[in-house]
């Protein structure tokens, strides 16, 4: 009986020591415990409140579909750029913005897509114009044997993409221009529209006032664009590809080698675009892979740079 109270002290001492410890035992077993079935009532709350922050509704499927389409359009863009551009069409008029990172996930997750649309993009089909609507001008040049550098006036009709002018000029002047449109004019009739660049000659006074006369209608793209003058820098294209390899003496010289050239183009080169028929079966409506088959003739210029099968009509 003497060593009770000893006894009792020393546990007292030792629960007074571990006490902390043996509080955070407890706590861990019981937060091991299973809770029990149905709402527990410290969370019920939580179940029945409406979704915050953390609990996003998912995007519709249209927000995916615009952001494929802005990667295959902007493929040098970032996400954050595209990210921005989806929230300045769509912050307004649907209520709709996305973040950089959810962009990043689309485009991760379909690469595919993204280039499959790149390429419909890229081969897409202008719309077609009626004839005679637009005609395209544009300049370039050649240089001769002796270092002189020419002037070449191209002028195409946009619906059957025919080369209704190509000629090396003697100077570059808005005079001889409205006297080559004037010669094209009498064989090919009047167009609606004549598309140029900002050159200073398509630009002056005295070539805006030629086209008022003759009743048509001035379409000047905007400054470094060429893309929208697309089928007359696509004709100089084809044409720089052979002219680079072909070398000439003098203006007399070049004239000769682009009246055969605009000949191989106009009746020899069959055109993607126009259903594999050249630009004057366009132009005259003459298919002829239709009715009575003709007798095709070899054609062939510059040494084998302009080559092909002629269908005289």
């Amino acid at each position: 009986m003497v060593y009770l109270p000893c006894i009792f002290a020393l546990l007292t001492v030792i629960r007074n020591a571990f006490k902390d410890y043996f509080v955070q035992v407890w706590q861990w077993l019981f937060r091991c415990q299973k809770p029990p079935s149905g709402r527990h009532k410290n969370t019920a709350h939580l179940m029945d409140a409406p979704p915050g922050p953390y609990l996003r509704a998912p995007k519709p499927p249209w927000v995916k579909k615009e952001i494929i389409r802005l990667k295959a359009l902007m493929p040098d863009m970032g996400c954050r750029k595209i990210a921005a551009t989806f929230n300045r069409n769509y912050s307004q008029s649907k209520q709709m913005i996305v973040s950089k990172s959810y962009v990043n996930t689309v485009i991760r997750e379909h690469l595919y897509e993204i280039q499959v649309l790149q390429n419909k993009i890229k081969h897409r089909r202008p719309k077609a114009v009626p004839k005679n609507l637009i005609w395209g001008i544009d300049l370039t040049g050649k240089t001769d044997s002796k270092k002189k550098t020419h002037t070449i006036l191209g002028i195409i009709e946009h619906q059957s993409r025919g080369s209704l002018c190509l000629k090396a000029l003697t100077d570059k002047s808005s005079a001889t221009l409205l006297r080559c449109l004037l010669d094209c004019i009498d064989k090919y009739g009047t167009p609606k529209y004549v598309r140029t660049d900002n050159e200073a000659v398509f630009t002056s006074k005295l070539f805006h006032f030629g086209l008022l006369i003759l009743g048509i209608k001035h379409q000047k793209t905007d400054l470094h664009c060429p893309w929208q003058n697309g089928r007359i820098e696509r004709f100089f294209g084809t044409l720089k590809k052979r002219l680079n390899h072909w070398e000439v003496g003098s203006i007399n010289q070049l004239n000769l080698a682009l009246c055969e050239f605009r000949f191989w183009y106009n009746h020899v080169r069959p055109h993607q675009y126009l259903d594999d028929q050249t630009p004057a079966e366009m132009w005259s409506g003459d298919n002829t892979f239709q009715g009575k088959p003709r007798k095709a003739h070899w054609f062939e210029a510059w040494d084998g740079l302009l080559t092909g099968y002629y269908l005289p009509p």
